[in-house]
């Protein structure tokens, strides 16, 4: 458990927790009203504590590698929130109570059981890394089809069978869409880096005397830091 006389630091503005079997947290955690940066990850929270939730102040949280089904709707108070990892996690779809995070810049939702994401998503202009690597999506999802503003797309280890052009998305600069079982690679802008089957030759296989040959990177896929960011 987390000792309680750690909430009497009133300036703490990073804390980290991870990887200690927590369950639960204290009320008087909410007496850090100075903290920037919360990491969660690694831990065995089934629901999140509503006390992190009162934290106004959070830009960075990390609640990956727990046991999540959903968000409170109280995570919608965390409005000064850049950065949300809750990779994972058992989230069969996206809450839609991150959509209310409009300052939202990453969000790192991989390794679930997402098969979709809300409309609502569009309405993060700030979101710029989208990571969805390791989920059951069957198609692109499309409302990234709407989200111009969106730096880098990952939907690496999806069941995704055909890919729609993304050149009209003016902000892109990777997509990662690699072990999917598609028969196209996503049309990009020039300029635009892939990172997947035919990524670096064609859209298509290319036919060679009746032979369709597959092209693949021998490179590994870009992945998430690791190392866990400060805050701007």
């Amino acid at each position: 458990r987390l000792p309680v006389h750690i909430c009497s630091f009133r300036e703490l503005v990073k804390l980290y927790l991870s990887d200690n079997n927590l369950n639960h947290l204290p009320p008087e955690l909410e007496q850090l009203q100075n903290l920037q940066i919360l990491a969660l990850d690694f831990n065995n929270f089934k629901a999140l504590p509503l006390v992190v939730c009162t934290l106004k102040q959070l830009c960075i949280l990390y609640l990956g590698n727990n046991k999540l089904c959903s968000l409170p709707l109280e995570l919608r108070l965390l409005q000064n929130l850049k950065t949300l990892w809750i990779e994972s996690n058992c989230l069969q779809y996206l809450p839609e109570v991150v959509c209310e995070l409009s300052l939202l810049k990453t969000l790192h939702a991989g390794s679930n059981a997402l098969r979709g994401l809300p409309r609502q998503l569009q309405g993060l202009q700030e979101l710029r890394t989208i990571w969805l690597s390791g989920n059951l999506l069957s198609e692109f999802p499309p409302v990234l089809l709407d989200m111009p503003f969106l730096e880098v797309i990952d939907v690496d280890r999806n069941s995704i069978r055909f890919f729609p052009s993304l050149a009209h998305l003016p902000g892109l600069k990777l997509v990662i869409y690699d072990h999917n079982p598609c028969r196209n690679a996503p049309k990009v802008a020039k300029g635009v880096r892939r990172v997947g089957r035919w990524s670096e030759e064609t859209p298509e296989p290319r036919k060679r005397s009746g032979a369709v040959i597959d092209i693949t990177l021998d490179e590994k896929p870009l992945l998430p830091p690791a190392a866990k960011v400060e805050p701007d």
